[in-house]
């Protein structure tokens, strides 16, 4: 089961109580993907092991436990279920069944000021929380570029859009990660300062 789910969702990290269950899963608004676009539900884990499972204009409230090997325990209206969570990062959640070849993905909306109710709501959300990591990580990092055989750097991207704005060099001078050995992604500088 465990393969089936990082083959469909990779870089998936284990549940990890110390650093998850106060700052990123307790009290948090969950909205459950599978089936928005039919019903949406907001589940809410709150302390003493109460489950709030949010409707349209109805309220479920229910139960929830963990156990010592991070194995969920949730009552749900089908019964009981056991679940291992894992986090794609702080505002994914994945519930990944332990009896059937089947997850649940969560998004964290606490912080997020737009209703999610459809699947294309959750696309956008997905490709701005994702497009501004992009850019976050680009931005911090730095790239060797190579012109007329030589290499230069390493430099942020910032440095090398200011060189093109100069005149200095060519945007579409090959870049190199500074922890890449070769330019063999045949990444320009071009492609760098239109992600920012």
């Amino acid at each position: 089961m465990k393969e089936y789910l990082h083959k469909t969702i990779p870089n998936l990290q284990p549940f990890d109580y110390s650093r998850h269950h106060d700052d990123l899963f307790i009290n948090q608004q969950w909205v459950l993907v599978n089936g928005i676009s039919k019903k949406k539900s907001v589940y809410t884990f709150k302390k003493d092991n109460i489950l709030e499972i949010s409707r349209k204009q109805s309220v479920i409230e229910t139960s929830w436990t963990i156990n010592i090997q991070n194995i969920f325990s949730i009552e749900t209206e089908d019964g009981l279920i056991t679940v291992k969570a894992y986090f794609k990062d702080d505002d994914v959640l994945v519930l990944n069944h332990q009896n059937k070849k089947e997850f649940a993905l969560f998004i964290n909306t606490t912080k997020y000021s737009e209703d999610l109710n459809s699947v294309e709501d959750v696309q956008t959300f997905l490709r701005e929380k994702y497009k501004q990591k992009v850019t976050n990580l680009i931005y911090d990092h730095e790239f060797y570029y190579i012109e007329k055989s030589k290499e230069f750097g390493p430099f942020t991207v910032e440095e090398l859009s200011e060189k093109v704005n100069n005149g200095d060099i060519s945007v579409y001078c090959f870049v190199r990660d500074v922890n890449e050995d070769d330019y063999s992604k045949r990444l320009r500088i071009y492609d760098l300062i239109k992600e920012l």
